[in-house]
């Protein structure tokens, strides 16, 4: 499936759903994403053809193919419901490439979109936000190269790497510390065509800017990323690959705020609450950052 470079695409739910599940992709060409027409999408098929999972809701009023939609009228999902989520272990700087890749698996359960919560279980212990770089997949791939790697990527969006400190030293596979519910937010929307050589990173903690890092100082690659991941199993349409973290981050706690940022696509915005807390509804909130 061809699309557009530098076209945003997002999942959304109108404000006032037919029932719980209802979701419509939504696309916008516009380049300054915080001007009166970077607010006004229009209602396009799915972009990802063959995957139940990501079909369109059926059409209403107001929300046909081709239609106009305004940001007031819905709010932002994450952006695919992936059949995997995969992240890449000891990916945070060049020192990466000393050792072999390594991927781990998070719960496609896992996922949530903007605005909604983190939120932590009693006694977790430490919890860490790791702002990543994430390729959405948009078509069925086996046995990438780095040289055609780039025909399976739909475009990119931001993912939110929650991990579990304490419990990463306790278990080897890593499943309890990074799949845990709400641990891995996503969005706000995929970018397509999105230039990748250095693209800042970074994470705002209550308002305060950590310091920040580059695409760059990852140690493998997008490209070998998904050569290796594909040199063992399939990926699919919707399946998020989280590429890693090279910026700084601090333990996170219930009343905190996690921005995540990368240039060209924007912030990725959750409160934290403890577990067992009123639900924090989402608000569409937008945020950008380039």
């Amino acid at each position: 499936m061809t699309v557009p470079s530098g076209r945003r695409i997002a999942r959304v739910r109108p404000v006032s759903p037919l029932d719980e599940d209802e979701h419509f992709f939504v696309i916008n060409d516009a380049e300054d994403f915080e001007s009166a027409a970077g607010r006004v999408w229009t209602v396009a098929p799915t972009p990802f053809p063959g995957s139940a999972a990501n079909a369109g809701s059926p059409p209403r009023d107001g929300w046909e193919l081709g239609a106009s939609v305004d940001e007031e009228a819905f709010s932002f999902l994450a952006p695919s419901v992936p059949a995997n989520v995969l992240g890449m272990a000891h990916n945070t700087g060049r020192a990466g490439r000393d050792l072999p890749p390594q991927a781990f698996h998070k719960a496609a359960t896992s996922v949530v979109g903007p605005g909604d919560a983190i939120e932590l279980q009693p006694n977790v212990g430490r919890v860490e936000p790791e702002a990543e770089l994430t390729v959405v997949i948009g078509s069925k791939a086996r046995g990438l190269t780095p040289g055609n790697a780039t025909t399976a990527i739909l475009g990119y969006t931001i993912g939110n790497d929650v991990s579990a400190r304490d419990l990463q030293d306790s278990d080897d596979l890593w499943i309890s510390a990074k799949s845990q519910d709400t641990f891995t937010p996503a969005g706000p929307w995929i970018v397509t065509g999105l230039p990748g050589g250095n693209l800042t990173i970074g994470i705002q903690h209550n308002g305060v800017q950590l310091e920040a890092a580059g695409s760059a100082d990852l140690g493998w690659k997008v490209e070998e990323i998904l050569a290796y991941l594909t040199s063992f199993m399939t990926l699919h349409p919707g399946d998020l690959v989280l590429t890693g973290f090279p910026a700084q981050t601090v333990p996170i706690a219930a009343g905190d705020t996690v921005s995540c940022h990368i240039s060209g696509i924007g912030q990725l915005t959750n409160p934290v609450v403890a577990a067992g807390s009123p639900a924090v509804p989402n608000s569409g909130t937008r945020h950008y950052d380039g």
